[in-house]
């Protein structure tokens, strides 16, 4: 039951999708149709995107709320509690939004890797394509110089955790508190972790996160815009 649902319903699925792209979108190019998976993947989720960037920006106002009423209450710590209660109670928090995205993520990863492990020449090929899907025949695995399988890939690994680290120090760059130990520890162990990660999978890995990197890059920036507070326009008025 289990190897039904994964193969037929999750894996053969997203190769033949994978496939599709290749022939149709990329000019034969793998790099490019995972590049192109990766944004569609990203696409289908991005109801559960955007609420959980709206979910962030309230907790940005919330945080806010909270130094606001330590600062105006701090005399009276018994109404502060209950104050403090009220606005919990009336903020939501929705983290399944967040673990829904990063769920069906990982799991395209996992997926990726299995097509890379059983191969994508072939009789092996011909066995999972759909009817209406075209057999490619063999694939061009060359992107930009690099092999989608390759492992130990210093440029690809290096590149996304450099940039997960540039994300982790502007955000935390924000925090009026500064750098704390655990942010600290955060900001160098969890790059770290990614690139060692990364340089022991095959290089399509990397191509794929780095995808999805940037388009949460765009996604995060559109979000700003259309959930900042209004209060800031009713203070300058």
């Amino acid at each position: 039951m289990i190897e039904l649902i994964w193969n037929d319903i999750l894996y053969r699925p997203v190769f033949n999708g994978l496939i599709w792209i290749y022939n149709n979108w990329t000019d034969h190019n793998l790099g490019w149709a995972i590049v192109y998976l990766a944004v569609l993947s990203r696409l289908v989720l991005l109801p559960f995107t955007m609420v959980n960037e709206k979910a962030k920006a309230d907790n940005r106002e919330l945080q806010k709320e909270l130094a606001q009423l330590h600062k105006d209450l701090q005399n009276d710590p018994i109404l502060q509690k209950e104050e403090i209660r009220k606005v919990l109670k009336r903020r939501k928090v929705r983290p399944w939004a967040k673990a829904i995205v990063l769920g069906i993520q990982a799991l395209v990863l996992v997926l990726l890797y299995q097509v890379f492990l059983q191969g994508i020449t072939g009789d092996k090929i011909i066995r999972v394509l759909y009817q209406f899907v075209e057999f490619p025949g063999k694939m061009n695995t060359i992107f930009y110089g690099f092999d989608l399988g390759m492992t130990k890939s210093v440029v690809w690994a290096g590149l996304v955790s450099g940039i997960l680290m540039l994300e982790i120090y502007i955000e935390t760059r924000r925090n009026k508190n500064g750098l704390g130990q655990s942010d600290l520890m955060y900001f160098i162990l969890f790059p770290i972790a990614v690139f060692v990660a990364l340089y022991i999978l095959p290089m399509v890995k990397a191509l794929f996160i780095l995808t999805s990197i940037v388009f949460s890059f765009f996604i995060h920036q559109f979000s700003k815009i259309i959930f900042s507070s209004p209060k800031k326009e009713n203070d300058k008025k």
